[in-house]
């Protein structure tokens, strides 16, 4: 195990953990969104560093398409009963039974942009003013334009061109009845600063974030691991190859890698020579140059 003391690690843990306080001192209702992925684990952490000796003084917010990876559940029901935090689940399929979102037709069909109206639904039902949200700038160009605290308007839309300054490490969580923030502590963090930090403090994470063989489709240049939410198209099947994943969502969008790295530090090894980015393989950025701006503006994380 790698025992990193790296001390750009500890800044950017200090700068977290400064926002964590800052928000629990400025908003009245926050949550956290957890996914069960490598940056909300880290988040859950940092959190726990943050008020520590005293327990996490906020829920946590899962926003379930239902078609998630058995062993993310798996490790997030085990955590939250580590940590002692209230877990929140708001399902796509509860407001898809309402009648008040329709699922995707067609041959790659996913409920990724219904987590919208779930997320926001969850947001307005429990009256919260601030969601955490473990987005990075290095990520994708559209996250690369957040601030730590983001403005959301009473429709939970997101403006890019109309944000706050934050100069001296000055937050202004000002707002209007029914607005909120979205507040992101990972935003100066990298891919590698994640995996350094979860190796240093000796996280457990998802068993799908190491190698292992598993049967994958190759579609649009992307591995979709085999799932019932998955429907072979033409001349497609199942292989197995020994893959694993970089990030965590919808089984039906979240590609996997072709990866031998069966430890944190291979992962980390890997990691620094990757040339392409994590976000590479998810099948939903890859609708449109604009994909990941165009959800964020109208909601999503």
């Amino acid at each position: 195990m790698y025992s990193y003391k790296l001390s750009h690690i500890r800044q950017l843990e200090s700068e977290s953990i400064y926002i964590f306080r800052e928000v629990a001192a400025q908003f009245e209702n926050p949550v956290l969104m957890f996914s069960g992925g490598k940056d909300s684990i880290t988040m859950a952490r940092l959190a726990q560093k943050a008020f520590w000796p005293g327990k996490i003084p906020f829920p946590f917010l899962h926003v379930d398409t239902g078609h998630n990876f058995p062993e993310t559940i798996e490790f997030r029901d085990k955590l939250m009963d580590d940590l002692g935090v209230e877990l929140i689940v708001a399902k796509v399929q509860d407001l898809i039974d309402e009648g008040r979102v329709q699922e995707e037709k067609g041959k790659n069909p996913s409920r990724n942009k219904l987590q919208i109206p779930t997320l926001l639904n969850a947001l307005e039902k429990h009256g919260f003013d601030a969601a955490f949200g473990g987005a990075r700038r290095d990520e994708e160009k559209a996250r690369a334009k957040e601030r730590f605290f983001s403005h959301r308007d009473e429709f939970g839309q997101w403006d890019p061109k109309n944000q706050r300054p934050e100069l001296w490490n000055l937050f202004n969580g000002r707002k209007n009845m029914g607005e909120h923030f979205r507040v992101f502590p990972l935003s100066n963090w990298t891919e590698m600063d994640v995996w350094q930090y979860i190796a240093a403090e000796d996280l457990d994470i998802p068993e799908i974030y190491l190698s292992h063989v598993r049967d994958v489709v190759e579609r649009d240049g992307v591995y979709l691991a085999k799932s019932d939410y998955i429907t072979l198209i033409d001349d497609e099947e199942y292989d197995q190859k020994t893959v694993r994943f970089r990030t965590i969502g919808d089984m039906t969008c979240t590609g996997a890698v072709l990866s031998d790295a069966s430890n944190l530090a291979e992962i980390i090894q890997e990691v620094a020579s990757a040339r392409i980015t994590e976000r590479g393989n998810r099948a939903d950025d890859k609708r449109s140059e604009a994909a990941m701006e165009e959800r964020k503006k109208e909601g999503y994380f």
